[in-house]
């Protein structure tokens, strides 16, 4: 039977510690598949697109079966470009914020003195692109005899821009003896010959982007101005008569507030957070379960461990960072084969977040109707203006400054970029 749970694993309190902070409970496919052969000491290679959690799939492990008290590097990550160098290693650091690991990315395009300094003071792992981590070696200020395990990521991508002949340099510089992964979104001849050469016996794991699709959840999302937001929510909570609703919100002040505002509208909510003691937290878990709570606002931290039935929606009241939590909240609806519904509310800045979570999916994720309007207020002052556009004359709901642009509604949304282009 496949672990489903990080709390099925074998882990330390302390990786499970910084799993809880990043806001993971269930796991992904390959999270699933991968971890426990990683954690063995095998050979893995991994077929999954970007963005489906590989980067914990081979960080715990990782963090789990190495040394903190050998200042040696000993795992060495490659990845193909600056960018996912410094995110992979800022993703990894956080999965070990709880241990006395140190990660450094190390990427051309910067001053590479910083980087030598970082390295002299004693670093764990190392997360680098082919070029800089080929110059520190020939520099001699990065030793990979003391690695133990190597990750080769986006291995197509790599192979793709050229770096074979890197990845085979570097590869005749670590100790034969190590553990070895190769993660790709797909798999042709030219990464299974790097398979073939430096690998042995290795877990072939498959999974595939459409997998993080949970079908079984309708998920909306509506764009609003942030000064609407719980005029909006209310809305949402009234019209379509939501019984009993787990509200997410990313801060322990935000969700202590959000109930308090809910309640003196005469919503039944209360907050669960990071700040409760066991009592308090058991207190209003045991409530919500058992039917008597209709709406819990919670942090993704306090919510890890929640398996509660019959939930009939997931708000997202703050949009989640890292795209990846945004399925583990909504996967805490539709359980054991029920319907749920998934809605989103989604700051005019926040669009490049929907972006990125719209792109680990295949799954629909509607815009609510327009007809979920702010209601119930008083209207707001307003001036009248020119539009700098089309010149016809609108009401704002400022006092138009001359020095500055003025746009009528229509204007306005025709000038909002469009998700797609983001």
């Amino acid at each position: 039977m496949q672990n489903t749970c990080f709390e099925d694993l074998p882990l330390s309190q302390e990786v499970m510690n910084g799993i809880e902070e990043l806001g993971f409970s269930n796991l992904f496919p390959i999270q699933a598949q991968a971890i426990i052969p990683l954690l063995e000491g095998k050979d893995v290679i991994g077929q999954a697109q970007t963005g489906t959690g590989k980067t914990a799939a081979f960080g715990i492990p990782m963090i789990e079966r190495l040394n903190p008290k050998n200042k040696s590097v000993q795992g060495l990550v490659l990845e193909p470009t600056r960018e996912l160098a410094v995110q992979v290693a800022e993703h990894v650091s956080r999965i070990g914020r709880y241990t006395e690991f140190k990660v450094l990315p190390i990427y051309g395009g910067k001053p590479i003195q910083k980087q030598i300094c970082a390295l002299e003071s004693g670093v764990h792992i190392v997360v680098g692109t082919p070029g800089r981590t080929i110059d520190h070696i020939k520099r001699g200020t990065l030793d990979l005899t003391s690695v133990k395990i190597v990750v080769l990521d986006e291995a197509d991508r790599m192979l793709d821009m050229g770096f074979i002949d890197d990845i085979e340099y570097i590869l005749s510089k670590v100790p034969k003896n190590r553990q070895t992964s190769l993660f790709s979104a797909t798999i042709d001849q030219s990464a299974m010959s790097v398979c073939n050469r430096y690998m042995k016996k290795p877990e072939k794991i498959l999974v595939s982007k459409d997998e993080i699709a949970l079908t079984q959840i309708e998920q909306y999302y509506t764009v609003l101005n942030p000064r609407d937001k719980f005029q909006i929510l209310c809305n949402i909570l009234n019209e379509n008569n939501i019984q009993r609703a787990i509200i997410f919100c990313k801060t322990r002040i935000g969700t202590g507030k959000l109930a308090e505002k809910l309640r003196m509208q005469g919503y039944d909510a209360k907050p669960l957070h990071g700040g409760f003691t066991q009592q308090q937290r058991d207190h209003v878990s045991n409530s919500f379960r058992k039917g008597k709570l209709k709406l819990l606002v919670a942090t993704d931290v306090a919510a890890r461990g929640l398996d509660i039935r019959r939930i009939s929606h997931i708000i997202n009241y703050d949009i989640p960072l890292d795209a990846l939590v945004y399925f583990h909240r909504i996967g805490r609806t539709g359980r054991i084969g029920r319907q749920g519904t998934a809605i989103t509310l989604v700051g005019y800045g926040e669009m490049a977040e929907l972006a990125r979570i719209k792109a680990l999916t295949k799954t629909t994720i509607k815009e609510l109707e327009s007809d979920i309007q702010v209601s119930h207020r008083e209207p707001p002052e307003t001036h009248k203006a020119v539009c700098t556009d089309c010149g016809n004359e609108c009401e704002v709901p400022f006092k138009p400054d001359p020095g500055r642009p003025v746009y009528c509604r229509e204007c306005w949304v025709q000038r909002r970029p469009p998700i797609e282009r983001l």
